[in-house]
This record gives C-alpha cells, sequence and structure tokens, in this order.
C-alpha cells in the first residue's frame, strides 16, 4: 500500500474540490442528498448517523436539555434465547430495525414495539450459550435494509415487508464476521469484515493465522461486489510459528466518507501475527475503485497480539506479546478552518486526529493510560476507547471503558484540549439504601459509542445505566437502570443488563437503547432487551 507524497493539505476551498452547488445537483439527480442518508429528517438510518460519521441528529427538537428529566420508558422487547444485545437500531417512517443474537431480524413499530415483520437470518445456539448472531446496526436506504451476520454474509430484506433481496459471502475464512454496521451511499454498500481467528490462536495447536481484515463495496441493489480492499498483505508460511504471517487488521467498524473528495475512511484491528502496516491503523480509500490514498499505523512496532498470548509463558502462536490496541470505533470527519480532518479513538486510550487528505497527524489526546487488569498481555486495551465518539459541530465527546472508572469526555476539536470530564458515578453499581452491591459483574465503564442531540449527550454503562448529560457541563440530566427485569411487549421474558456494544439512538421524540452483554471475554451483567424511551 502507497501512502500519498503529497505534502500540502487539501483545503475545502480548493480549486481541486468540485463546486458545491454542482455536487448537490448530481446528489439530487440520484436521490442522494449531501452528506445525508435518504432517511427523513429526525430519523436515524444507520450507525453513523450520517456520511461523516458524527453520530449527532441535528433534528431532535423534542428532547431538550428543558425537557429530557420527563423521559419514560415506553416499551421494552425481548431478544429471546440470548444473553446480550447490541445490535444497534435504525429507525425510518416510525419503524425500528434491528437484530438479534438469536439470528433473527426485526421490524417493530417505534411507537409500540409491535413486531411488524421477523426474519430468520441464522439458526440460534440456544440455551444461555453466549450466541453472536446478528450484532451490528442495520442501515435503511431506498426501501431496503441491509445487515450483516456472524458468518460474514451480508443481507439486504424489504423493509416493508421483511423479504430477502439478496445475500453475499464477504469472505470465504471459517472465522470471519460482519461487526461493523453497513455505510450506504449513492446505490453502493460499503462495510468491513472482522474476524474470531484470535480466539482460536489461543491454542499452539491451531496454525496461526490466515485471516485479513478487509473493506467491501457491494451494489445495494444487487449485493454484488464492486471491489473488496484488503487491509495487509496475503499471509505467507513463515515454517515456524506462528504459522502464517502477517494476519489480523479486521475491520470492526464503521466507515465515513466525503462526498467531493470521493474519499472512504476505515480503521482496523491489531495484527493477529507479523508486523503490517495496516494494523492498528486509520486508511483513506479511493471510493470508486478501493485503492488506498493513504494508510497510517497508528501504533508503529507494536508487537502482534491474540488469544495465546493472554497465557504465559510467551510462546507458540504469540512468541513477542504485544497489545490489544484494536481499532473499534469508526472514523470521525469534520472540519476546522476550512481544513477536512479524520479522527477516531483507539483501545490505547488515545483520540488521534488527523489532516483527511494526507494522514498527517495534527494531534493526539490520551484520555486513559491502560494499566494491565489482569495477569495477562492485551487486558490493558479494555480501559482504551471502545466503540465511537459524537462530534456535535462545537465539541468532540468521546469515552473511556474501564478506565476505573469509565469517563465520558469533551474535547475542542481543534486542538483536542479537555472542555470537561465526567467520570461513571461511583454509586453505579449500588442499588437500594442503604446501598448494596448490584451485581458482581457490574462495572464502572462506558464503552458504547457515544450520541448527540442539540445540548445534550447520550451514553450507556457497564452499570446498566443510560444517562443523558449536558453538552455545556457534562452534568448528568437523566438517567435510567435498566438491569432488571422487564414486561415486553412480545411476551419473552426480558432482563437488562450492561450496555456495550452500540450506541443509543435518538429519533423524532424517542431514545432506543439496548440493555444485556453476557460475553466470555468481556464480561458483563446479562440481558436481552432493547428498550424505547419517551416523552409523557
Amino acid at each position: 500500500m502507497h501512502k500519498r507524497t503529497n505534502a500540502t493539505p487539501r483545503r475545502r476551498g480548493s480549486s481541486l474540490r468540485l463546486p458545491i452547488l454542482a455536487i448537490a445537483a448530481v446528489l439530487l439527480m440520484t436521490g442522494t442528498s449531501f452528506g445525508q442518508s435518504t432517511a427523513a429528517e429526525g430519523d436515524w438510518s444507520m450507525w453513523q448517523y450520517d456520511l461523516q460519521g458524527s453520530r449527532h441528529n441535528p433534528h431532535e427538537t423534542a428532547i431538550t436539555p428543558a425537557t429530557v428529566g420527563s423521559l419514560q420508558l415506553k416499551w421494552a422487547f425481548a431478544f429471546p434465547e440470548t444473553i446480550a444485545a447490541s445490535s444497534q437500531p435504525a429507525v425510518v417512517d416510525g419503524t425500528v430495525y434491528v437484530g438479534g443474537r438469536n439470528g433473527t431480524f426485526y421490524a417493530l413499530d417505534a411507537d409500540t414495539g409491535a413486531t411488524r415483520w421477523s426474519f430468520q437470518a441464522e439458526t440460534p445456539l440456544g440455551g444461555n450459550l453466549p450466541t453472536f448472531g446478528l450484532r451490528n446496526g442495520p442501515a435503511v436506504a431506498d426501501g431496503l435494509v441491509y445487515f450483516g451476520d456472524n458468518s460474514a454474509r451480508m443481507w439486504a430484506l424489504d423493509a416493508a415487508t421483511g423479504q430477502q433481496r439478496w445475500v453475499r459471502q464477504l469472505d470465504p475464512h471459517p472465522f470471519a464476521i460482519i461487526t461493523g454496521s453497513p455505510l450506504v451511499f449513492d446505490g453502493h454498500i460499503y462495510v468491513g469484515v472482522s474476524s474470531q481467528e484470535l480466539g482460536q490462536a489461543t491454542s499452539d495447536h491451531y496454525p496461526c493465522c490466515t485471516f485479513r481484515g478487509s473493506v467491501v463495496s457491494l451494489d445495494a441493489a444487487t449485493g454484488d461486489v464492486q471491489w473488496q480492499y484488503y487491509t495487509i498483505p496475503q499471509p505467507q508460511p513463515t515454517g515456524g510459528k506462528p504459522n502464517f504471517a502477517p494476519s489480523g487488521a479486521p475491520v470492526w467498524s464503521s466507515q465515513t466518507l466525503d462526498v467531493p473528495s470521493r474519499t472512504l475512511y476505515y480503521t482496523s484491528g491489531n495484527p493477529y501475527s507479523g508486523y503490517p502496516e495496516g494494523a492498528e491503523a486509520i486508511g483513506a480509500l479511493d471510493l470508486d475503485t478501493g485503492t488506498a490514498r493513504w494508510v497510517r499505523r497508528m501504533t508503529p512496532g507494536d508487537p502482534p497480539w491474540n488469544g495465546r498470548c493472554v497465557i504465559p509463558p510467551p510462546g507458540g502462536n504469540c512468541p513477542d506479546p504485544g497489545h490489544d490496541f484494536d481499532f473499534g470505533s469508526h472514523p470521525n470527519l469534520f472540519e476546522i478552518n476550512d481544513r477536512l480532518v479524520v479522527g477516531a479513538g483507539q483501545k490505547s486510550g488515545v483520540y488521534h486526529l488527523l489532516d483527511a487528505t494526507t494522514g498527517e497527524i495534527i494531534w493526539q489526546t490520551r484520555l486513559s493510560t491502560p494499566k494491565p487488569i489482569l495477569p495477562a498481555p492485551g487486558s490493558e486495551s479494555l480501559q482504551g476507547i471502545q466503540w465511537g465518539a459524537s462530534y456535535d459541530g462545537n465539541r468532540l465527546y468521546v469515552a473511556t471503558y474501564q478506565a476505573q472508572p469509565g469517563t465520558l469526555y469533551a474535547l475542542n476539536p481543534a486542538t483536542g484540549e479537555m472542555i470537561w470530564a465526567t467520570p461513571n458515578p461511583t454509586e453505579g453499581c449500588l442499588i437500594n439504601v442503604p446501598p448494596v452491591p448490584m451485581s458482581p459483574l457490574c462495572q464502572l465503564a462506558m464503552p458504547n459509542a457515544v450520541t448527540t442531540t442539540p445540548g445534550l449527550v447520550y451514553e450507556g454503562s457497564m452499570d446498566g445505566k443510560m444517562r443523558v448529560f449536558s453538552a455545556d457541563t457534562g452534568a448528568i440530566l437523566w438517567q435510567y437502570n435498566t438491569a432488571k427485569p422487564f414486561k415486553t411487549v412480545n411476551g419473552v421474558p426480558g432482563l437488562g443488563g450492561a450496555i456495550n456494544g452500540h450506541g443509543a439512538v435518538v429519533a423524532n421524540g424517542m431514545v432506543f437503547t439496548n440493555s444485556g452483554y453476557g460475553r466470555q471475554i468481556t464480561t458483563g451483567m446479562p440481558g436481552n432487551v432493547l428498550l424505547a424511551f419517551g416523552l409523557p
């Protein structure tokens, strides 16, 4: 992969960029609005909210700093046969689209939670097994709903009926999965491919490792693959242990794009073996061809990390343990003084901001200093930045995971300087009076992707609380304890738990969040519900 060598940043007003009015006219002809999805104002049609990954809904007018304290539970929906819920919903035209870890995809009435239709994409594992099923959030555009599954397949269903339009296998590797949510633009789907192979590498009998991450472009109408960009070169035999290198660099997160320059931005995870430059990186691709414009590794020289690295002493598939400094966060794209920039938070605890045209580092702000919390290399990554940040046009909002405690930050986007910080409340894992421990699995941690609307910041926690903060001060204006049983609209026993693996969705005067995250590795309080809140 070749980096672009031009050192002069391209400014938004440069003659190299197409005139804005001309671009708008083209986009109108294609049925796509400039910088937005085709959803109506107030809807939330995909993970990033918009093409730039702001996770900011500027059209929310009902829920404000003055009214947010009146939010109340409207309905609860339970996913059967699951102990985790992390598919961030999409809300379009009064319908909530969401996947379950039981492998079923649902369309629900946004006002009542009633099921409009369901579609079985994967077979549930059953019982209390930690199923994965459908864990990424869907995207809705032009009457279709798109989502990925735990077998690395992309699906397209009719949004009104749930009828299958197409399904495509994006990677033949047996441990390939899709965790990042698709980005829809101009008749194309863009999605990353990630992997569970690092867990298989725990055993030295496993020939580690052969997976490599990728970003795929598909025709939205047919599912035909237009291009597939691999983050690292093809793994080659090493003649020793690990057996193949380089490998890894999965793409866990969603992508964002800049329309005028037709550039797609992605982030990648850790190497399983070898020292590829494309791992733990932020990269820019040509939207039309998938060729790399630049790729910058943010932790250069960091040794590889896989599941074997947690087992002392080093050897076998992990002779030289590195750090699990994945990028799980999607890229944020915005402007500073007419300069296009791209940023993302890393599990290293650092938020990086780069020039979007050249990949040059503008600033880096450390929000946590990861230290091992288990007697094993890699556990320190749980204290970093996990799933994504939000930009509201004024501030950048970033949260840290198990950073003792997890903390929500507001940063100056021009400098990276901290404006305010609100730690996870110390009483978050206590209930009743006098306070008693809520659960031994409760954690004061904020891994979730941050969401904003005018004046408000939304962030869930592993202590089971959904909280809304003042964008100006960081003060907690509203919170709700989701870690409890619920009577559900579909009659399935519902239990809330830790909030992890997604972000809150705020659309048309309602707030939607999953609750429950029982996992073998990043253990949290189990649960299986989707909750909807609204004003009286």
